[in-house]
């Protein structure tokens, strides 16, 4: 029997977020819960503070650990490095120098690329050495800064191996990935969990290829015309779910077929079920002055390294969830009590509807009073927030736990296809870029990997 079921969406293996906005969420999350069970009885023991509900710990650890590995004992800083203009909004970075300060021997500090210099031959912040990098953008992003600042500083310690995660990542970070892990001559190469969790993919361009079931398509763009209901185009590289089309949800296929064709770079996806990952839950309408239970998709980030799961971020919202698309977050919660996730999540959604209305206000209130302290803003400003924890069994967690070092190890495999010349996919990178990614490759050193999934862990909507 699934512990849970669903696919992933995509993977983010250059620089993936929500490692820090899971921990907060959970604080909030937490005192909300607290305020709903004095206002009525849930007869339902919940844990918010399992370590893997706070993915910031497992990857503050691993930036130590990296440090360790190239220093030992030696005390020295990390660099948070992002884009400029980000600085003062992602909020997530900011708190992460605040994690890596209170580690012995360990001093962080948040900046541009552009504020990195070299020092009698070191790559050095204010005249400090650097010891590792975290990275806030991907490659193609460090090239196009690079053109206007001059980043030298930042290439050399990509060179040496300084940067996490490492450049090498990249060509595997692309979507198109997912085209090697769904053809029937490559497929079994990977883990059977991998593979049967992956919607079938291929890139978007004039072509000859196979369907989901095997079928021989004769030309996918008119195919994909065709199936549009049942079908996603979006980015290969893209994210914050720009470029994002659903079938079913966008309707204007010929416009959004052409758009693909001449942006270029674009994969088609099977489309997953939307039932599968949504769930139901209260929320206000304050216009109406009254509790109601909205449909809303969910999605399930887990955050991993090398045998090593560092812990989730949820989200919710629309299609897409993400956050950059005007998503929010969830909290989390495992359950303890002897029932399932749909029943639990049921009789929470009951309780909650079954409150009088003036006084969920307060505690929504009360909620956005706690984001505001801990400004939990990302680019488009104050983050959204569930009312309702999801729900999550430890089986489940262990489960999810086999499913991400199985990731690992065939972003391994992938890896070693693309060096020797095998994947067979058009690589769309410039050469600039290229020489970048090829300056430090990955060969399983430390990272921190994020996996996209639209998972069901019981409660989705029938």
């Amino acid at each position: 029997m699934d512990r849970f079921l669903g696919y992933h969406a995509e993977w983010n293996l250059g620089s993936p977020g929500g490692w820090d906005y899971q921990r907060i969420t959970q604080k909030i999350g937490k005192a909300v819960w607290r305020k709903l069970l004095q206002l009525r009885r849930i007869d339902i023991d919940l844990d918010f503070d399992h370590q893997l509900l706070h993915p910031v710990n497992g990857f503050v650890s691993m930036l130590r650990e990296a440090h360790r590995m190239r220093e030992g004992s030696n005390s020295g800083m990390i660099a948070v490095v992002a884009e400029e203009e980000t600085l003062e909004d992602v909020v997530e970075n900011s708190n992460l120098v605040k994690h890596i300060n209170k580690v012995k021997g360990l001093s962080g500090a948040l900046m541009a690329p552009q504020e990195l210099e070299l020092r009698d031959g070191h790559v050095c912040f204010k005249g400090t050495p650097v010891s590792i990098i975290f990275m806030d953008f991907n490659t193609n992003v460090l090239l196009d800064l690079h053109r206007k600042h001059n980043l030298d500083p930042l290439l050399k310690a990509v060179r040496e191996g300084k940067v996490i995660n490492p450049r090498g990542t990249e060509p595997i970070n692309a979507k198109s990935m997912f085209e090697v892990l769904t053809r029937p001559e490559t497929k079994n190469l990977f883990h059977r969990e991998t593979v049967r969790r992956t919607p079938w993919t291929r890139q978007f361009y004039p072509r000859r290829t196979h369907g989901p079931g095997g079928e021989d398509i004769p030309d996918l763009i008119e195919w994909t015309r065709s199936n549009w209901e049942n079908l996603v185009l979006k980015p290969e590289r893209g994210y914050s779910g720009k470029g994002v089309s659903v079938g079913g949800i966008n309707l204007n296929v010929d416009d959004i077929v052409s758009l693909a064709l001449k942006d270029g770079n674009y994969i088609v996806q099977e489309k997953i079920s939307l039932n599968l990952w949504a769930e139901e839950m209260p929320e206000l309408d304050l216009e109406k002055k009254c509790i109601n239970l909205a449909i809303c998709q969910t999605d399930f980030r887990c955050l991993f390294g090398d045998n090593t799961l560092y812990g989730f971020l949820g989200r919710f919202g629309g299609v897409p969830t993400n956050v950059g698309s005007g998503g929010g977050v969830q909290p989390l919660a495992v359950i303890r009590s002897p029932m399932s996730i749909a029943e639990a999540s049921k009789r929470i959604n009951e309780a909650i509807l079954n409150m009088d209305y003036s006084e969920v206000l307060d505690v929504v209130e009360h909620q956005k009073k706690l984001a505001m302290d801990y400004q939990f803003t990302y680019l488009l400003g104050p983050i959204k927030i569930a009312l309702r924890p999801r729900l999550i069994t430890g089986d489940q967690m262990k489960a999810l736990t086999g499913y991400c070092a199985g990731i690992w190890a065939d972003c391994l495999t992938l890896e070693k296809m693309w060096l020797s010349g095998g994947l067979g996919l058009r690589l769309n990178m410039e050469p600039e870029e290229l020489q970048i990614v090829q300056s430090q490759p990955w060969k399983g050193t430390s990272a921190i990997f994020a996996s996209d999934g639209l998972f069901s862990f019981g409660a989705h909507v029938k």
